[in-house]
């Protein structure tokens, strides 16, 4: 059975009712306003851990765990390519990262 589509919906629902919950409990304030629509901050600052030294496999190796059609955010710089694989992203959101030399931030 794939699920695999059924996470991004989940993962929105399981937020909102934890966002209610604490609400109710009074542990988040009232909502910022911005153009008229409530921003509510559920999760405090760097809640969110950034990939801050990266490690890599090369594409025979993952190809053994990510599909033909798996989803990636490459970035090339000079001649030095990377690729993200968004599933990682979707957990860590910020990879810290030197490619071509230059330092990068890649986000998602």
């Amino acid at each position: 059975m794939r699920t695999r589509g059924l996470r991004a919906p989940i993962a929105l629902a399981l937020l909102l009712s934890l966002t209610a919950a604490a609400t109710a409990r009074g542990q988040i304030g009232p909502p910022e306003v911005v153009d008229g629509a409530p921003i509510y901050t559920v999760l405090p600052v760097d809640a969110i851990p950034a990939i801050d030294h990266p490690q890599y496999v090369s594409a025979e190796e993952a190809a053994a765990f990510l599909k033909p059609d798996e989803p990636v955010l490459g970035v090339t710089g000079g001649r030095e390519a990377k690729v993200f694989s968004l599933w990682q992203l979707h957990v860590h959101e910020i990879v810290n990262d030197v490619i071509g030399g230059t330092p990068v931030a890649v986000t998602w």
